[in-house]
């Protein structure tokens, strides 16, 4: 279909063009290879062949496109799906290996797994199997292999071989868990070392191609003194080259970086699914959301829990935008329109470009940085509180989860555990542990205690955790093994994220963060030592008779530049590399653009500094 209107779209335009604008036969080339009457033919065939061509030509390009995107989407998915895998399969084996040590046979594991949402696409991929026996009447072996097959993670499909051999010998499945459990987490750092090295091999390349406009943009400053450039190819340059290099090394980075998948969330008892609301206190109220429409009492009580969270939101505001970092730009926004629109009433904001042009730094300090820094400072102060509370919690979990697992392999309960461990730890997480404590002794159970704590911070890689010990704790009190498998994939976790760190701080120090400040610092000299110096010598020369015929040939080189416009143009670039700039260098150091959001508001503000002194 895509093809078809593109060719007729294109041989209708190449029709109308040649109509109205093409008189006579037009000459393709001044090479005569043709002579005679197969020269006449060829002049008589020369325009329908032209439409033609065009036609045909741009049809296939659209028939290519609408169908190679219904042939790249599946895959695309497909790939997407076997990153997902691959990322959680260690926490998935870690999981089959705790409810195997609970009791649990093969096909009660894989039913537990494919009702696990936490786990993702690996859940899916276990959830086919148990359909595939519950509803086309297929033996659990055979559905396994069924699945080996159409999984798109090798790994699992390596997986779900072995674990078929393992049933069909009736060798020991506990064994076979634990021993693919330490491999999965084997593989998890290697594949982890793999990516710094290409993250490494990325930030070169970012080196290069962040200097690549640079080096054009003194081209055509070069160019535009003698009078040969364009302005629009400046304006490209600036505008368009910049922001494109950002954003283009950003999709690069995200195809390798791996993401912390999962929404953290862990359905209550009684509660189906993840939660699906808004954010919780503002448009979801919880469990209650699940009754409304159904009794009127559920309405009131939808309405008291309403009034109650709005009272505690307004008590407590800072508390909220802490936990829901984006929702203060529900607030900053507003208030940085209202700020530009005082500027532009004032005249403090040029609405036109001569304007702008005229008065760079107020301008574009009205016009850019103030709506930066009301955005993008609250935003900042409050995703770097959210991220130190959760870093809080998961920072002393491997510490913890060690000391539950030799406190219940001495025959304690796993809340006599946990009391012991608050006894004799500190800080937010031993916090936790004694409201825990607390809140089991009031009569509730401890799986919901445990739920209730993970839900107040929603970290992945905590909700993952406590699924494993909730789920352990179900069958039996006695789950040390079950606790040093979770300290196991907490320290690799840990390490994982330590080395990541560790590099990313060499890649945002060296390689972001000083390519900025050679591009700040380059722009700087050319602005002083070129661009003035160019403005002063054209004033000179055209000032007086001796003197303009003593620099005449200085005043036609500098005739067709425009110092002022040029002057503009290296702060917009300084400026939107450096927001570019403090963006990638977030994403780079932990996956979260909102990481960025600290470097995009403290690097401009030294080429705000550098261009308002000179």
């Amino acid at each position: 279909m895509v093809g078809t209107l593109l060719w007729l779209l294109a041989t209708g335009g190449a029709y109308a063009v040649i109509e109205l604008y093409v008189t006579g036969t037009p000459e393709l080339t001044n090479i005569e290879l043709l002579r005679g009457p197969a020269l006449e033919a060829f002049n008589a065939l020369k325009l329908p062949l032209l439409i033609t061509i065009s036609g045909l030509v741009v049809g296939s390009i659209g028939f290519l496109a609408g169908f190679g995107t219904f042939v790249a989407l599946p895959r695309f998915r497909a790939n997407a799906r076997k990153r997902e895998i691959n990322v959680l399969l260690a926490d998935s084996v870690s999981y089959m290996y705790a409810l195997s040590i609970g009791g649990l046979n093969q096909l009660e594991i894989l039913e537990a797994m494919a009702e696990a949402e936490i786990y993702g696409e690996v859940s899916e991929e276990f959830r086919s199997i148990v359909l595939e026996t519950t509803y086309f009447d297929t033996d659990y072996r055979t559905a396994m292999r069924n699945q080996s097959v159409q999984t798109p993670s090798e790994e699992l499909s390596q997986f779900l071989t072995d674990m078929l051999s393992i049933i069909d010998s009736g060798g020991d499945m506990t064994d076979f868990l634990s021993d693919k459990k330490d491999k999965h987490l084997r593989t998890a750092k290697q594949e982890q070392a793999l990516m710094l090295e290409t993250l490494e091999l990325f930030g070169e390349m970012y080196i290069t191609l962040s200097l690549f406009p640079l080096l054009l943009i003194i081209i055509l400053a070069i160019m535009g003194m003698i009078g040969t450039a364009r302005t629009s190819l400046l304006y490209l340059t600036v505008y368009g080259l910049i922001p494109l290099v950002g954003v283009g090394f950003l999709v690069l980075v995200s195809t390798v970086k791996q993401d912390d998948i999962g929404s953290g969330y862990l359905a209550a008892e009684g509660e189906e699914g993840e939660r699906t609301g808004g954010v919780k206190g503002l448009t979801d109220l919880g469990l209650v959301e699940g009754y409304t429409d159904s009794h009127a009492v559920f309405d009131r009580i939808r309405s008291r829990e309403g009034t109650h969270e709005t009272a505690k939101l307004l008590a407590n505001p800072h508390h909220f935008f802490r936990d829901h970092p984006l929702t203060v730009l529900a607030l900053t926004v507003p208030a940085s329109a209202v700020l530009v629109a005082f500027g532009v009433l004032g005249g403090l904001a040029p609405t036109s470009m001569d304007g702008l042009v005229d008065r760079p730094v107020v301008g574009t300090a009205v016009w850019v940085y103030i709506p930066l820094y009301v955005n993008f400072l609250p935003l900042a102060v409050f995703y770097e509180w959210h991220a130190r509370q959760r870093n809080r919690i998961t920072g002393k979990l491997s510490e913890t989860l060690r000391k539950l697992s030799s406190a219940n392999s001495t025959g304690l309960t796993l809340l006599d555990s946990i009391e012991l461990v608050v006894d004799t730890s500190s800080g937010k997480l031993a916090d936790e542990f004694a409201m825990i404590g607390r809140q089991v002794s009031y009569g509730m159970s401890l799986r919901a205690a445990f739920v209730e704590f993970n839900n107040r911070y929603e970290v992945p890689r905590l909700a993952r955790t406590v699924n494993l010990i909730t789920k352990a704790q179900e069958s039996s009190n006695r789950i040390a093994a079950v606790l040093t498998t979770a300290a196991q994939a907490s320290e690799n976790q840990d390490d994982i994220e330590r080395e990541q760190r560790s590099q990313a701080r060499m890649q945002v120090a060296i390689i972001i963060i000083m390519t900025f400040f050679t591009l700040l610092a380059v722009m700087a000299i050319l602005k002083v030592n070129f661009l003035d110096t160019m403005a002063r010598v054209t004033e000179q020369s055209g000032g007086g008779g001796g003197a303009g015929a003593a620099g005449g040939g200085a005043s036609s080189l500098g005739s067709g530049l425009d110092v002022e416009l040029m002057g503009l143009l290296f702060f917009h670039a300084v400026t939107i590399q450096a927001v570019s700039s403090g963006f990638i260098a977030g994403y780079i150091r932990s996956g979260d653009l909102l990481t960025g959001a600290k470097y995009a508001v403290v690097l401009p503000t030294f080429a705000l500094a550098v261009f308002a002194v000179i």
